[in-house]
């Protein structure tokens, strides 16, 4: 048994019901999840260089021309964060909490997904660093981090799914 399985084991045993950073979630399992507002989360992105943009040039969560990150979880924001330090790259988040995305627990709705614009850096990171998974019930090829995440290749951009902040 790896060590990281062992430990994880443990931790499990001894603290039952408890999500762990770098496990995908447990449907049996109940964590608290924290939101953060949009202007919170534009400060964390701008702290780290990731930009954003919308093709209505807007925020409002109701408009799906928009990107928000109104109730965005704060690990989701915490993940591009870690994204952006360990890959180097130019990161634009063109998708956010607003409405018009695909719905369901893990959605963009619910705070737990980011889409980001497409260029050679981030692709070639994704590809390069993460574990090819197989693809997605709609065909989109899908990388799976170390930490669970999944990065899943939409054509025109990445859709991320962050389960956890990626090791921040």
């Amino acid at each position: 048994m790896k060590i990281r399985s062992l430990l994880t084991t443990l931790a499990l045993v001894a603290t039952p019901g408890l999500a762990l950073v770098g496990t995908a979630p447990d449907a049996s399992a109940t964590t608290a999840v924290t939101k953060i507002s949009h202007a919170t989360a534009t400060s964390m992105f701008r702290q780290s260089g990731i930009t954003w943009s919308s093709s209505g040039n807007c925020s409002d969560r109701n408009n799906p021309t928009c990107t928000s990150f109104e109730q965005l979880n704060l690990a989701t924001a915490q993940g591009a964060q870690t994204l952006k330090s360990a890959s180097g790259c130019a990161l634009n988040i063109t998708g956010g909490t607003e409405t018009g995305h695909a719905s369901g627990t893990y959605s963009h709705w619910n705070g737990y997904k980011l889409d980001y614009g497409k260029n050679t850096c981030v692709t070639s990171y994704i590809k390069n660093t993460f574990t090819y998974i197989g693809l997605r019930g709609d065909g989109a090829p899908q990388y799976q981090s170390g930490s669970g995440n999944i990065y899943a290749d939409e054509g025109n951009h990445w859709d991320v799914l962050y389960y956890n902040c990626g090791g921040c």
